[in-house]
């Protein structure tokens, strides 16, 4: 192996969260700062805990009511289609037909 191309490995690294929870291990940087750990994050605790950077969190539950508010009023595809074949079943049919002498304006009524 070359000497000299990898990085110093401190073995008492200082990690440091948030929480103020705070343990030793090791690795290339002398202090590290998190913002979870296994002390608050919900995996482990079991408790919900959001850490909530440019309201993130906010942002998503107001866009998911909204979606949710409209999507109860708005109509489903087989709701559109069922009143675009009602609408066209009572449409009247006209068929414009070109004789030689005149033109007629036959009406046709459905079946």
């Amino acid at each position: 192996m070359k000497n000299e191309i990898h990085p110093k490995y401190y073995t008492d690294t200082k990690v440091s969260c948030v929480c103020g929870n705070t343990f030793t291990t090791g690795s290339t940087e002398p202090e590290i700062k998190v913002e979870l750990c296994s002390a608050c994050h919900p995996f482990y605790t079991g408790k919900q805990k959001l850490v909530d950077t440019a309201r993130r969190v906010e942002k998503f539950t107001a866009k998911a009511a909204t979606t949710a508010k409209v999507s109860a009023v708005r109509k489903g595809k087989k709701v559109k289609t069922a009143a675009r074949a009602e609408a066209h079943a009572k449409k009247e049919v006209v068929i414009k037909t070109k004789d030689i002498k005149k033109i007629a304006q036959v009406t046709l009524g459905k079946k």
